[in-house]
């Protein structure tokens, strides 16, 4: 029982994010189930049930046009904080630390602790692949997810074509139209204004306790410092 609570607690961030994340899908599919039973009356058809939406493309397209772009925001956070700073920000490294840094600062080959680990003490394509471990999944996480809104999106637009009885488009087709573009673009411009805004507002604001914030008391130019 001692160990369990102990895990609970060790983890507690990661399953705080989980709860909340199960329960904001359990409710976008009731409230998207609501909403597409709503547009079926209108067209008078008959209304589906909650895991028949789950498993549309409707709703596929909805959940993946949103992965895409948080995955993307990581992504670009991750590559671009290698070479770009920004002075007084917790969210930048500190100004003359651009770059992949030294072997030493990064405790990887000769470098290594006992407690690294064992591909950080490795050589070659196996150092290389773990020291860029991170970013590589978050990109790969994008694309992943950037296929399967394209898929079902092409499936959701496709049904929509039919229903209006015009002709259905390919998966080439879909992902050079403007609905495409237009959903994608849509939230790629409120993730990257959200790391915008975290960046620079905090430089000037702070919040106790938090690893995202600089302490209270530091100075608006301290950079790379977390509280």
């Amino acid at each position: 029982m001692v160990e369990a609570v102990r895990w609970v607690k060790e983890n507690s961030l990661a399953l705080a994010f989980l709860i909340m994340f199960l329960l904001a899908v359990a409710g976008q599919a009731v409230a998207g189930t609501l909403e597409f039973n709503d547009q079926q009356r209108a067209e008078g058809a008959p209304p589906v049930s909650v895991l028949h939406y789950v498993a549309s493309s409707a709703f596929a397209v909805n959940v993946a046009e949103n992965w895409q772009s948080e995955y993307l925001q990581f992504f670009l956070f991750v590559m671009l904080t290698v070479w770009l700073v920004q002075k007084g920000s917790p969210e930048s490294k500190k100004v003359d630390a651009m770059g992949p840094e030294s072997d030493h600062q990064q405790q990887i080959g000769a470098h290594a602790t006992p407690q690294s680990p064992s591909w950080a003490k490795a050589k070659g394509w196996r150092l290389w692949l773990y020291s860029n471990s991170l970013g590589l999944v978050m990109g790969l996480l994008f694309l992943l997810s950037w296929l399967a809104q394209s898929v079902a999106g092409q499936a959701a637009y496709n049904a929509e074509r039919l229903g209006d009885l015009r002709d259905p488009v390919t998966w080439g087709a879909y992902v050079t139209s403007p609905e495409f573009w237009d959903r994608s673009l849509q939230n790629w411009q409120s993730e990257l204004l959200a790391v915008l805004s975290m960046v620079v507002l905090s430089i000037y604001l702070r919040q106790r306790g938090s690893p995202e914030s600089k302490p209270v008391g530091a100075s608006h130019l301290a950079t790379g410092v977390e509280g």
